[in-house]
């Protein structure tokens, strides 16, 4: 018997095809993907109902329940009025009018918010706002 291998050609695979899907299902997760901006403290907001403010750079001012300050995520090392007044010059960087927003817990002490008041005001900032939770009810 007379047996003949045949050659058979190196076989090459094509990874082409896989690339394109690997592309096809980042686009997919790009384009369904949501961002939501947390904070890293979980406080909670009182309600109230009015319009977003306008887009510009924000100076976050965060008082949990116990008077404790965040500025921008950085917890403060105590709650003297002076060191709030450092944070937000530092912060507040080159910036003229940041936008500064303060978010306090419900439960915070009303003498906690008021030296944040103070403390923005007595370094000139005069943009402030603070950060609510909407109602679920309807307009009245």
């Amino acid at each position: 018997m007379n047996f003949r291998r045949q050659r058979r050609g190196a076989v090459e695979i094509s990874l082409t095809p896989m690339i394109d899907v690997v592309f096809l299902l980042l686009i997919f997760f790009m384009v369904t993907t949501t961002f939501q901006k947390e904070s890293a403290l979980k406080i909670n907001l009182p309600e109230a109902k009015g319009q977003k403010q306008n887009e510009r750079k924000t100076l976050d001012i965060v008082i949990d329940a116990q008077g404790r300050y965040y500025i921008d995520r950085h917890q403060l090392v105590n709650t003297r009025i002076e060191t709030l007044k450092k944070a937000l010059v530092r912060a507040k960087g080159k910036e003229p009018r940041p936008l500064v927003v303060i978010s306090a817990d419900k439960k915070t002490p009303h003498q906690a918010v008021i030296r944040a008041l103070d403390a923005a005001r007595q370094v000139g900032l005069i943009h402030i706002s603070f950060a609510t939770q909407t109602t679920s009810d309807s307009p009245q």
